[in-house]
């Protein structure tokens, strides 16, 4: 009927005109589907972080918990299958994290001089889960450093002693620190880095009074589920701490056509039959389609998908979903000229990846190893949950720091060999355990190298990553 009743109003507007309407095309309103389904796209990454943030800085009772805002929390140890706030964490470096509030002021954050042979990043995250910012080996140099960041409404003069201002757009955010470890041994160097990262307030750093503190905030418990019908309500929450710059304007104007909008409540059970049903299709449609670019977001090489899938917000350029496909494929990764992820669920054969019925093998050919300034590792995740498999050598990964240890081949070529089930003696330095089902491979070059052989540009540079084979 309201098909109908769109073609009507068309036809008399063109009659009224007194013009030809052959070539006229029908518009018909917005349904509230493809709004809601529009926003979830557009929210997917904002309330999978605020999820996080909750986790790690609000939450006391979540199991992630790390520390207050503006407090810095040091890992010192790597991620275990235990820790699952996070889809597809890196368990190659120790972490450290911040969560940012710069409502009442900018933070400081000083790193200490690192030795030049370990890798170290800091990456800035917003609340919209652009890469603003970075700080380390590839974008400052290992020599000691302080560094401010300011939230959106910061004008004030820049102290001395601060080497670079990042600026975010949003008034909450994380800061990730990756250090390297070297080796199982390692661990209490990495400690002494680590414990070299300071972090305070720019009032605390300048030796100056506060301001006054910012109000406090009923943050708005989470669960998984939330990622669900309820986040139009957790996307609202999450938008009064980011102040809409000109790109997001229009789609703003369309959230708010549906009730989404910055701080206001958004209450599913008071919406109409007809409007949570459109709500629930709107979702499912949006989570396919995030899920479906994931999946194909990449070229496919050799059976990886080689692409570049985070970035700033000139990287996105709008492309809501290439967001949210970036973060279901695994959030806060980084930026590609500081590491590019190949990712695999699927054979040489284009077959999907399982451990429960077969083995493969991952062959580098002599001196083709990925190129990179820093170091590489392949991490083994559950294709089903993206989380790290338990196994009964507690090994998610092998990285390039292992080789050593690991047995070459006669041509000097190194091969993986992937499976569930331990392999003989002379194989299991080589051995990367797999799930008792689907498989997600993800490979990391950190600081890939752009002189050829390269990974860059992502999908397109001469270096290729070796295919994965069904084991005979």
């Amino acid at each position: 009927m309201k098909k109908n009743l769109s073609l009507v109003v068309v036809l008399a507007a063109c009659l009224v005109a007194a013009v030809s309407c052959k070539d006229e095309p029908v518009r018909e309103a917005i349904s509230h589907k493809d709004i809601y389904r529009e926003a979830y796209i557009y929210g997917f990454p904002m309330v999978m972080n605020y999820g996080v943030l909750y986790a790690y800085f609000v939450d006391k009772n979540s199991g992630q918990y790390k520390a207050p805002f503006n407090q810095i929390f040091n890992e010192d140890r790597v991620f275990t299958p235990k820790d699952t706030a996070i889809v597809t964490p890196n368990s190659d470096t120790p972490y450290s994290f911040v969560g940012l509030d710069l409502r009442a002021e900018p933070v400081v954050l000083c790193v200490p001089k690192v030795e030049k042979s370990r890798y170290y990043s800091v990456q800035l995250v917003d609340m919209y889960t652009f890469n603003y910012g970075y700080i380390g080996s590839r974008a400052t140099g290992n020599d000691a450093g302080c560094y401010m960041v300011a939230g959106p409404d910061w004008n004030g003069e820049t102290p001395a002693g601060i080497k670079k201002v990042f600026k975010s757009e949003t008034q909450f955010g994380l800061v990730g620190y990756r250090t390297q470890l070297l080796g199982p041994k390692d661990m209490p160097n990495v400690v002494k880095v680590q414990s070299g990262y300071k972090v305070q307030t720019l009032s605390a750093f300048t030796h100056q009074p506060a301001p006054p503190a910012a109000p406090p905030i009923d943050f708005l418990p989470f669960t998984k589920d939330d990622m669900k019908l309820p986040f139009a309500k957790y996307l609202s929450f999450v938008l009064q701490f980011c102040p809409p710059v000109e790109e997001e304007k229009p789609i703003r104007a369309k959230l708010a056509s549906v009730g989404v909008e910055a701080g206001k409540p958004f209450d599913v059970d008071k919406l109409s039959d007809a409007d949570k049903a459109e709500l629930a299709l709107g979702v499912k449609e949006g989570y396919e389609a995030i899920e479906k670019l994931r999946d194909n977001i990449a070229k496919d090489i050799n059976g990886w998908l080689v692409g570049s899938i985070m970035g700033d917000r000139a990287f996105y350029h709008g492309n809501w979903l290439q967001r949210a496909a970036g973060a279901l494929a695994g959030i806060y990764g980084n930026s590609a000229e500081e590491a590019v992820y190949p990712l695999a669920k699927h054979d040489s054969a284009g077959q999907p990846l399982d451990g429960s019925n077969k083995k493969y093998n991952i062959t580098f050919a002599r001196d083709q190893f990925p190129p990179v300034n820093a170091f590489w590792s392949i991490t083994m995740y559950d294709g089903k949950t993206q989380f790290l498999v338990e196994n009964s050598i507690n090994r998610y990964l092998i990285n390039s720091p292992m080789i050593p240890a690991m047995k070459k081949n006669p041509d000097g070529s190194l091969t993986i060999f992937v499976q569930k089930d331990a392999p003989s003696a002379d194989k299991k330095a080589n051995w990367l355990p797999a799930p008792d089902g689907p498989i997600y491979l993800v490979m990391r070059l950190y600081w890939p190298r752009t002189e050829q052989p390269s990974v860059l540009p992502p999908g397109e540079g001469t270096w290729k990553p070796p295919v994965i084979q069904v084991a005979q």
